[in-house]
Order: C-alpha cells, then structure tokens, then sequence
C-alpha cells in the first residue's frame, strides 16, 4: 500500500471516530436536554397541584370584586437560560405569597413555552387598578423584582380585556385532582 493510500485510510479512520464520538455527545447532550424539560414539566405540574389544593383548601374569604374593574395582564418574559432555575424558584415564591396573602390578586400563573422554557409567559388578574398598585409595593413582590432583574433579559406587559368576566368564578371548577 502506498503512503498515501495508508494516511488516507487513517485519516477517514480517524474522521469516523471522531464523528461518531460526536454523534454520541449530540446523543446524551439531546438525552440530558430531554431529562431536563421532564422534570420542568413535573415541577410546573406539581407547583399547578399544589397551588390548586392549597386555594380549595384554605378557607380564603371571598372577595366581592366588581367584573367591570378587573385588571387582567400577560407578562412575556424572557429569562436568560443561565439563570431559568433560579428565576422559576423565585417566581414560584412571588406567584404563592401573592395569591395566598393579597385579597386583590386573584391570579398570578407562570407557565413557559412548552418548545422554549426561557420564553415565560405569566397570567396576571387583579380585582381592580388599586389591587395591582398595592401588590407592586409589597415586599415580596420588591424582592422578586430585585433579585431576578438581572436574570430577566427582556419583559412585555399586555394589558388585557376579558370577554366574558362572568366565567371568572368557575375558571377552575372543572380542575380534579386524581
């Protein structure tokens, strides 16, 4: 065989090697991404389960909320991927204290894209203006801000309208948990 045969067959020996030693890390870098995204959307699932049973469970008073004054937003967030973990476990904190301890706040639910967990979406309800006002200037809502404004790379805030308030009172009715 000549020379040249010789390190063309070890060359392409060599390229096999190495392309198969990164089809195998793109394997378990897909693997580990895929692991990841399961225990987010357990978590996510968990965090829904435990924030409906905690609302059917404590005897919160009922607020008398006027459906003309609602204020309903949609926050689109977008979280730096190094920071995802954190920022969840912060806004998970935010989202329970808010609902549990703020009569005005009736919903504060952050969920992701299901394609793009970094892309967080949060639904906002408050009974009016005055509610929204007063959950800004509370402390666990300043500490929220504080600590995840570095973690936050960009943020829109869609004030919305309900079409039919109404339903407000059986959004969650339907929800079992098994």
């Amino acid at each position: 065989m000549t020379r040249d045969k010789q390190n063309k067959k070890k060359h392409m020996s060599q390229t096999c090697a190495s392309g198969a030693v990164k089809t195998e890390r793109n394997r378990y870098d897909h693997y580990k991404f895929n692991t990841l995204m399961k225990l987010t959307n357990m978590a996510f699932i968990v965090f829904a389960t435990v924030l409906f049973i905690s609302c059917n469970k404590t005897q919160q008073p009922k607020t008398n909320i006027e459906m003309k004054d609602l204020m309903i937003r949609i926050s689109e967030i977008e979280i730096d991927s190094n920071y995802l973990e954190e920022y969840k476990c912060i806004l998970i904190e935010e989202a329970k204290t808010s609902v549990r301890v703020e009569p005005g706040v009736i919903s504060i639910y952050p969920m992701f894209k299901k394609d793009n967990p970094t892309q967080v979406r949060i639904l906002e309800i408050y009974a009016n203006r005055k509610a929204y006002k007063s959950h800004l200037e509370t402390t666990h809502f300043l500490k929220y801000k504080s600590t995840t404004l570095k973690m936050v790379k960009s943020l829109q805030l869609l004030d919305m309208e309900s079409i039919a308030p109404e339903m407000m009172p059986e959004m969650f009715c339907k929800l079992k948990i098994r």
